[in-house]
């Protein structure tokens, strides 16, 4: 194995990772409420974080899209200042790193990253909840740089459907197709995880441009409603777009579900939400994993879902989205961002081509966003901005 991390690393020297998730705005917000002197991420920051510019560099990551996520109870206006102050940390990250990481809006910027040794940082909404029903925010956080929106999070929004709640809409509204719409014209790609199967279909057939999965697995090797059905993968080659596979225990390991679910409810009736990573709630974790000890994911597990959504979707259309800062458990040789070596080692065992992990790490993310932004630009030719409403279109 150690010739095999060799070889990734190697590897990963040329065709970095973009990670199509992270969620350390969020951890930030919480831990220290944005205080970047209190986590200086040019130090070692194990102790509080999945991430640091010292683990991005080990693990070869050259691209990342950094999540301006706020949970999905924040509505309305509230959940709009929230995403803008995520994205305001993304941008005083890049100010206060730039030997390190470079803001990146185009494809074209990722490239550009990578020949300068800086890490692209890109941004996603994770939730529709983040526009408030509104296509004016939506262009608004475009222009901020948002180059992702996960339609739902974990709630359904007014105009589509979540993974993990009780159907409304079975699938988009009205409202929710021509928010699709907008986001082709703006260059915005459209993310499907969190959100339900019907929302997947309903997106894959209104979307003009690829879509992407930026944290979700395969659902034949792991039934959870946040993965992705098989004829949702086998469609992505029509339409282009990208499955990025997480690396959330509770998504890839069966055993880990019930273990998750029982460890959710244990952090309730102490008080803390389930996503909380702070240290008082993982304290509270760790007492409960004394109790009952936790079912282990590793690299393989997750190599088990590459390699199943590489025979349904084919390696053109797949990539990695780790969702690191937005666990409070990871594999075991997973454990923060300096791990995928371990995770191209394991493909490399498993017989891995280099042309195929080069497509898997690097080259099928900038390519799908690429195509978003051709797409746009056709779009733009022929179509205004969108002043459609939800009383309009759904009332």
């Amino acid at each position: 194995m150690t010739d095999l991390l060799a070889q990734a690393r190697e590897l990963l020297a040329v065709h970095p990772v973009v990670d199509g998730h992270n969620d350390l705005p969020w951890a930030l917000r919480a831990q220290v409420r944005y205080d970047l002197g209190r986590r200086d991420l040019a130090t070692d920051q194990r102790a509080h974080l999945h991430t640091d510019i010292p683990r991005l560099r080990a693990g070869g990551v050259g691209a990342q899209f950094w999540s301006v996520f706020v949970r999905s109870d924040f509505s309305g206006d509230t959940a709009v200042s929230a995403t803008l102050e995520q994205i305001d940390v993304v941008r005083r990250l890049a100010d206060r790193y730039p030997e390190d990481l470079r803001l990146a809006f185009t494809a074209d910027d990722m490239e550009a990253a990578r020949a300068e040794g800086r890490i692209a940082s890109l941004m996603g909404a994770e939730g529709g909840h983040s526009i408030n029903c509104s296509l004016a925010t939506l262009r608004a956080l475009y222009d901020l740089g948002v180059r992702y929106m996960t339609l739902t999070h974990n709630d359904n929004v007014p105009w589509a459907d979540s993974a993990t709640d009780e159907p409304e809409a079975n699938g988009l509204t009205r409202f929710g197709e021509e928010v699709v719409r907008e986001m082709n014209r703006l260059g915005m790609l459209v993310d499907l995880s969190h959100v339900s199967a019907d929302t997947m279909r309903d997106a894959l057939r209104v979307s003009a441009a690829p879509v992407v999965f930026s944290h979700s697995s395969a659902r034949a090797v792991c039934d959870h409603p946040r993965n992705v059905p098989d004829d949702v993968l086998a469609a992505l080659p029509a339409n282009g777009g990208i499955a990025m596979a997480t690396f959330v225990p509770k998504f890839i390991l069966p055993e880990a579900i019930a273990w998750t679910k029982a460890a959710d409810e244990n952090m309730r009736a102490h008080g803390f939400h389930p996503l909380d990573t702070t240290a008082e709630a993982m304290a509270v974790h760790r007492a409960f994993e004394e109790t009952a000890p936790r079912p282990l994911a590793t690299a393989a597990t997750v190599a088990d879902h590459l390699d199943h959504m590489r025979e349904v979707a084919g390696v053109d259309h797949i990539g990695i989205g780790g969702d690191f800062d937005g666990t409070a458990f990871t594999p075991a040789d997973l454990a923060d961002v300096a791990g995928y070596p371990n995770l191209v080692a394991e493909l490399l065992a498993r017989k891995w081509s280099t042309a195929d992990l080069a497509k898997l790490t690097w080259q099928n993310a900038v390519r799908t966003l690429r195509a978003a932004e051709d797409t746009a630009r056709e779009l733009r030719a022929t179509r205004s901005p969108s002043i459609a409403t939800i009383d309009e279109l759904d009332g």
